[in-house]
């Protein structure tokens, strides 16, 4: 990944002191750099090079490459021989991934001036992450982390590139274990945190529920003195959060007493139409181009973020309606004589099962027939085996007409499904994710003119590659 830096130029002592790194050879402190990169193969004479150590890869022994190509600074955890006779600087720290923390903490303070919005959850973070954003635009210049830069690495990364006037900043956070979204919010200090909802990803790697609510509320580590931290209401084990140093509040579909609730929501084919009651006043009739009732749960941070910045009602309709998903993210269409809903960008217990209520709810509007694809859901440890079946089971309730199932621990979804009495003709199975032509063959040869299709599967299944088949064969 490169990025520019918004402050066009920054020289190398600047980079060593907000990293806490130690300027080798320093008679370069003065000398500029316009970019930095953690790919060697994108360095030049005006970027610098981080020397990341991942699990497969050390950036340390790409630094001779970097140089090659005519970089002129690297920031590493040592400074060898090939930099000492190239005579190129180094910012030697302890940890170069903690040091691009401390690096895009420092930057912001120095040169940035916008509020961020902190965006973490078990799904939905980026929907969430691109409606506050859409709403916040309205009104005042906005950034956003782009795709799902919510890393470690890269959302520091994007906050070196936030340009100097915007007014806010949304910042997506992921992880995967303890630790990660401490450290990503003290790099941000946040003034406004949201946790969307708390899932079962992850659980391979922490365990429980619980766990994983702990994980997430780390990110009050960096919520700025006063900040809010906006909630889900209907999730009991965000229920009754409170401190001393930020306030809290909720948002809701089944509450109506939560600081911002939606009611007379309205599930329609092309998008999602609510009224929201934000803290005692009524917005009516607002819309999004997202099906599904969960999606309202996005909407509500959006208002409730608006409502912080000092944005009207109409901006905020406004703002709303103006949000297109984007990639692989509930995208609906027609292809040959069937309508396709693609959720390929991933998948988790939660998310899966809302499609699934997309699915049915379209299906049962425009008179359909139901097919769903699904895949493996991954990173859910020892319970993914009950996890995948209660999908399953959730399908089979839910009255869908064909499951196709993709991969060794999907065949669980198609054993719920079984378990909850869906007929066993209705349901077809390849363990062998690979199998591309295999799954589209079966699909051809099942699917009738007018049926709408779901696919949802966890990015590395690659579902979107069936739906590439069916595109050359309808």
């Amino acid at each position: 990944m490169k990025i520019q830096f918004s402050a066009d130029t920054v020289s190398f002592g600047t980079l060593a002191r907000l990293c806490g790194g130690e300027l080798r050879q320093g008679e370069l402190g003065s000398v500029c750099a316009r970019f930095l990169c953690t790919d060697s193969r994108e360095a030049n004479d005006q970027t610098v090079f981080v020397a990341l150590r991942g699990e497969r890869v050390d950036g340390h022994n790409f630094i001779t490459g970097a140089i090659e190509r005519g970089c002129r600074c690297v920031i590493c955890e040592h400074d060898g021989e090939e930099l000492v006779r190239a005579g190129v600087t180094a910012i030697v720290v302890g940890d170069t991934e903690l040091a691009l923390a401390k690096l895009a903490n420092g930057y912001q303070a120095q040169y940035l001036h916008s509020k961020n919005v902190a965006v973490t959850g078990s799904v939905g973070k980026t929907t969430t992450k691109d409606l506050v954003a859409a709403v916040l635009s309205v009104g005042r210049k906005t950034y956003k982390t782009e795709g799902n830069h919510n890393s470690l690495v890269g959302m520091p990364l994007s906050m070196l590139e936030t340009p100097e006037d915007s007014a806010y900043s949304v910042l997506e956070m992921g992880m995967s274990s303890f630790g990660e979204i401490e450290r990503l919010s003290i790099a941000a200090t946040p003034q406004i945190a949201i946790i969307t909802n708390i899932g079962t990803s992850h659980m391979e790697m922490l365990g429980s529920r619980e766990n994983i609510c702990r994980a997430k509320l780390e990110v009050l580590c960096g919520l700025r003195d006063n900040g809010i931290l906006l909630l889900n209401g209907d999730e009991p084990l965000l229920r009754g959060i409170k401190g001393k140093s930020y306030r809290t509040q909720y948002v809701s579909l089944q509450c109506e007493k939560a600081d911002y609730f939606a009611k007379n929501i309205k599930v329609e084919p092309d998008g999602t139409r609510f009224d929201a009651v934000c803290q005692g006043e009524e917005i009516r009739d607002l819309r999004i181009h997202l099906v599904g009732r969960h999606n309202v749960y996005a909407a509500l941070y959006a208002i409730a973020v608006a409502r912080i910045a000092g944005l009207e009602a109409e901006q905020i309709r406004q703002g709303l309606y103006s949000y297109l998903p984007e990639g692989m993210r509930q995208h609906f269409y027609t292809l040959g004589d069937i309508t396709v809903i693609e959720d390929c960008y991933n998948a988790a217990p939660e998310s899966v099962s809302a499609a699934i209520d997309v699915l049915e709810e379209y299906g049962r509007d425009t008179g359909k027939r139901t097919v769903a694809v699904l895949g493996d859901m991954l990173e859910l440890g020892e319970d993914s085996p009950a996890l995948h079946r209660t999908v399953g089971a959730h399908l089979a309730q839910r009255g869908i007409a064909q499951l196709f199932t993709l991969g060794k621990e999907a065949v669980q979804i198609a054993v719920g499904a079984r378990q909850k009495g869906m007929p066993k003709e209705q349901i077809h199975m390849t363990e062998d994710v690979t199998d591309i032509q295999g799954v589209g063959e079966s699909l051809l040869a099942s699917l009738r003119k007018g049926d709408v299709v779901l696919f949802k599967a966890s990015r590395a299944v690659g579902a979107e590659q069936i739906i590439a088949y069916l595109r050359e064969r309808m």
